[in-house]
This record gives structure tokens, C-alpha cells and sequence, in this order.
């Protein structure tokens, strides 16, 4: 019982397909099947059904076996008839043996059978929006729970620091210190005279009309040393050095240093993670401070230059309007900015994947992350000494 052949793509010069099947029967209960010929893909291969339609054909069939010896070339053509052939008789109730198959087909066939197909039905719209917002929910309560067992970690860093059981590399402080404070002078210089300049600007085209010049002092002083300065100063670290932290620490997760550190015995969060902190804490008042005088500087540019204020009386106005309690005001609001920048970059860096991408990534999330906490906490703190001074 030979099965008819069809024309493949690749027929050969007598016109027929390079493959042929033939069904011999072996005894009462059993069918051989034997391949003859050039099994693959392009050769348009036959369905397994039309097998399993001859092997119908013939009653009383319980168990088949395979020919392959005469197969040339194959490749994963073969494998899915084959698989499938496999999977329609089973469900027919015939038993197949895997003996007369190629070695290499044979492990081919038992790999693909661990992994079985998926066949379940798609869940219904309802039941997938709900378990999307059960992840969203159990990711966002993951992420708050990472943030706080870090920042508690932290915390327990600093208080063993204070208490002489944490010692810090002071020479990697220092350069931290550099580097976050000594080499972003240039920057904050510009930056802040940029900022006097826009406010003070702004101001005198107002100021002008009502023959109010001299209150560009008081505009540009009391919201520099308040506020904007502060502000300015932490946007300027979230991206230089909160996003820098981010990719160092990063890189040491590419490169295993953190595990190895782990390893070791050493806290990562105190050898790495404190240094990083102490020294942005430290150095963000003391920019801002810098940042204040330029922007003063910058605003003095444009009432002496458009407004005709002379030097003195622009002075004179300056320290007579900016007050001890505006410039608190705005070094507490750094010392705020500089926690926040450093724990965001920090985290955002021990939590990057290992690669390079995620290092990358890790420092756009540093970034983003500072200057949405920035803004959030620079509306509470301006709510705060709102209240404070109300009740003094």
C-alpha cells in the first residue's frame, strides 16, 4: 500500500517530488511506515493527515513503526510531519515506536515533547484588565518596599557612623567631594547668573512701568535665596551627579563588583552607597549658597544696565530686603534636594540590570526620579514655612 505522491517546489527531472511515502503492513495490528527521499521544507511536504486517512483506511491498526534508511537530506521539515504524525496518532489510539528514526531525529522529537504547545483560551477582557491592575498594584508596593528597606539601610549607615562603628574611606570621600562639588563650579557660575539675569529681567519690564526700579533687588534677592536657587541647584545635580552615580554604580553591577563585595562580607550600602550620600548632602548647601550670590550678580547685571540702579543702591537694597531666615529657608530646602538626588541616583543604580542598556537606563530613571521627588518636596517644604511663619 503505496501512498499517491503530490508535485513539490522542488520536483526532480522525472516531474515527481523528491520524496515519497509507502505504508506497508506488518501483521494484524501493526503498519510500517517508511520515507523515502528528501525531507525538507521547500520540498512542500505532505500533511500528516493524509497518513493518518491511509492508516484509517486499514482496520484493526494499534501500533506503527518508521523506515528512514532510505532519507537523504532533511531538515526541520521533517521534524513538524513527524511531531505531527506522532501527535494525530496518539490521539487515534495507535502506539508509535521511535525506533526507526535517525538518532538526531529521534532527540530532536524528545526535546520538543518537553516543552508541550500552549492551547489555552486567551483569558476574557475583563479577567486581563483586572490581573494587569493586580500586577500594577503588586509592583508598586514592591517598588515602595525596596525604597524603604533601602533608605532604612542607609539610615543604619549613617547612625553606625555616627556611633564609630561604620568607618568611611575619606579619601574616597574627598573625591567625591570634588567631584561633586569642586567641578561643578563652572556650571552652577553659569547657571546662576543665567537665573538672576531671567528674574531680574522680567522684573524690570514690570518695574519700569511704576517707576519701582529698585525693587528689582527685592524680587531677585528674596527668590533666589528662598527658592529658585535651591531649586536651580538640585536640577543641576539630579542631572550631573545623581545620573552619575547612577552609572557607577551600575557598571559595578555589569562588572559583579557589588557581588563581590557582597561576598566579601563588606555592606555595599556603606562602603558605596554612604560616601555618595554624605558628600552630596554636603556640598548641595554649599552650591546653592554659590548659586544665590551669582544669581544676585546676574541681576545686578541688568539693573545697572537697563534700569540705570547704581551699584551701592543696588547692594544697599539687597541687604537691607534678603534676610538670615530667607537664606535657611533655601539651605534647607538643599539639604532636602541632596538626600533625595543622592538616594534616587544610588537606588536607581543598585537596581540596575547587567547590561549595558540597563545601565543606561538606570541613569534616566536616576534622573527623572530626583526631579519629580524635587518638585514634590519643594511644594511641601514651601507649604511648611508657609504655616511656620503664620504661627510665628
Amino acid at each position: 500500500m503505496t501512498l499517491p505522491t503530490s508535485t513539490g517546489t522542488a520536483p526532480t527531472t522525472s516531474g515527481h517530488p523528491p520524496w515519497q511515502i509507502s505504508i506497508d503492513r506488518l501483521g494484524p495490528d501493526a503498519c510500517l511506515v517508511r520515507l523515502i527521499g528528501s525531507w525538507r521544507l521547500r520540498d512542500r511536504l505532505p500533511p500528516a493527515s493524509e497518513v493518518l486517512k491511509d492508516l484509517g483506511s486499514a482496520p484493526g491498526i494499534h501500533r506503527l513503526s518508521f523506515d528512514t534508511t532510505q532519507v537523504g537530506a532533511w531538515d526541520t521539515g521533517l521534524l513538524t510531519f513527524l511531531r505531527n504524525l506522532i501527535a494525530e496518532s496518539a490521539k487515534a489510539g495507535i502506539a508509535v515506536d521511535h525506533g526507526g528514526l535517525p538518532g538526531d531525529v529521534e532527540r530532536l522529537l524528545a526535546l520538543a515533547s518537553v516543552v508541550p504547545m500552549r492551547t489555552e483560551t486567551p483569558a476574557p477582557t475583563g479577567s486581563l484588565r483586572l490581573r494587569r491592575a493586580g500586577a500594577s498594584v503588586f509592583a508598586a508596593g514592591a517598588g515602595a518596599f525596596e525604597v524603604l528597606t533601602f533608605s532604612g539601610e542607609v539610615c543604619a549607615a549613617i547612625a553606625g557612623l555616627l556611633m564609630g562603628r561604620v568607618k568611611v574611606r575619606w579619601l574616597q570621600f574627598a573625591l567625591l567631594v570634588e567631584e561633586v562639588g569642586v567641578s561643578a563650579l563652572p556650571i552652577m557660575t553659569l547657571t546662576g547668573t543665567l537665573i538672576g539675569i531671567i528674574l531680574a529681567f522680567g522684573a524690570a519690564l514690570q518695574l519700569q512701568q511704576l517707576g519701582a526700579q529698585i525693587f528689582v533687588a527685592d524680587v531677585v534677592g528674596t527668590s533666589v535665596s528662598q527658592e529658585v536657587g535651591a531649586l536651580i541647584t538640585a536640577i543641576v545635580l539630579a542631572g550631573r551627579t545623581g545620573a552619575a552615580f547612577a552609572a557607577q554604580l551600575g557598571s559595578m553591577q555589569v562588572k559583579e563588583e557589588i557581588d563581590a563585595l557582597t561576598t566579601a562580607g563588606i555592606s555595599p550600602v556603606q562602603f558605596l552607597v554612604l560616601p555618595r550620600v554624605l558628600a552630596l548632602v554636603l556640598m548641595t548647601p554649599l552650591l546653592t549658597i554659590y548659586a544665590n550670590l551669582f544669581g544676585m550678580v546676574g541681576g545686578g547685571l541688568v539693573a545697572i544696565s537697563m534700569l540705570d540702579l547704581s551699584v551701592t543702591a543696588y547692594v544697599v537694597r539687597i541687604i537691607h530686603v534678603v534676610t538670615i531666615n530667607d537664606f535657611a529657608m533655601g539651605l534647607v530646602r538643599a539639604s532636602v534636594f541632596g538626600v533625595l538626588i543622592a538616594l534616587a541616583g544610588c537606588l536607581r543604580g543598585m537596581q540596575s540590570g547587567r547590561s549595558a542598556s540597563a545601565v543606561g537606563l538606570a541613569a534616566t530613571s536616576a534622573v527623572v526620579t530626583s526631579i519629580v521627588l524635587i518638585i514634590m518636596a519643594d511644594g511641601l517644604l514651601s507649604v511648611i514655612f508657609h504655616v511656620i511663619r503664620l504661627r510665628l
